[in-house]
């Protein structure tokens, strides 16, 4: 199935062909921070990030401190409305969000816990979501060492697009990321993408239509109208302001 416009908004002609991409760099990102964080953002990542920071990889869904029926798996999760949004949309599922940005967990994390001048050491004891479980690392090294097969689901929502050609294997869809997610996701689970960069929509019908991705995965949809159990980001609220129409993808693993 093809994309409902990506001819309308092709990418480079110096975009290199998927068999010429170069294997990933050791990072796929810049600094991990941007602004100088705020005193009570440092203690959000002082406190209340080890409370939530996800330590089990090897055996998942002993991670959380409710017993939980499937795994989802947000990579990348920019400013958190849609990883919180989600794992309260669905309790009973381990939601395992990345984010390596640190203004991005503080953004998620200050989400979670109101600031109380009033109570001292309040991001220490403040109530978390029991199901939510959050990695502050590359999340291709969460993906190592997660074992086969355990996702029901994974997101990858606005992610940065790295437009210029040159930087294309900074791009998170990747035949290398593309197996790896193969391997973890279950028969028939289901990844889901959303982007409003022209160049990344493009890159991605490109990527997941090789025979590579195809073996692995199933193309379902594609459509500009967010699905009503996908959740808003304060990324397509940005796009749509600037006259940017997000895609929002579905891929079903194979299987």
């Amino acid at each position: 199935m093809a994309s409902p416009s990506a001819s309308n908004s092709p990418a480079p002609a110096t975009d290199p062909a998927p068999a010429e991409l170069k294997p990933q760099p050791e990072r796929l990102y810049g600094r991990q921070r941007g602004h100088p964080l705020r005193a009570r953002q440092q203690r959000l990542l002082d406190v209340a990030l080890p409370r939530l920071r996800f330590t089990q990889p090897a055996d998942p869904e002993k991670a959380f401190s409710v017993p939980v029926k499937q795994l989802f798996l947000e990579i990348g999760f920019g400013g958190g409305e849609h990883a919180a949004d989600q794992a309260e949309r669905h309790p009973d599922t381990g939601y395992i969000a990345s984010e390596v940005f640190e203004n991005g967990l503080c953004s998620l994390l200050s989400r979670l816990i109101e600031e109380n001048p009033e109570q001292e050491n309040h991001e220490a004891t403040a109530p978390l979501p029991p199901n939510l479980r959050l990695w502050d690392e590359d999340a291709r090294l969460l993906l190592q060492e997660l074992p086969d097969a355990c996702l029901d689901r994974a997101y990858l929502m606005f992610p940065d697009p790295w437009p210029k050609a040159r930087h294309a294997k900074r791009r998170f869809v990747h035949p290398d990321n593309i197996r790896e997610l193969g391997r973890v996701l279950k028969p028939q689970a289901t990844w889901r993408i959303a982007s409003d960069h022209p160049v990344y929509q493009e890159w991605v019908e490109e990527i997941m239509t090789t025979p590579e991705a195809q073996a692995l995965f199933d193309y379902v949809s594609c459509v500009q109208e967010r699905p009503a159990d996908w959740s808003p980001t304060r990324y397509e609220a940005k796009a749509f302001r600037e006259g940017r129409q997000p895609f929002y993808w579905i891929f079903r693993r194979r299987g």
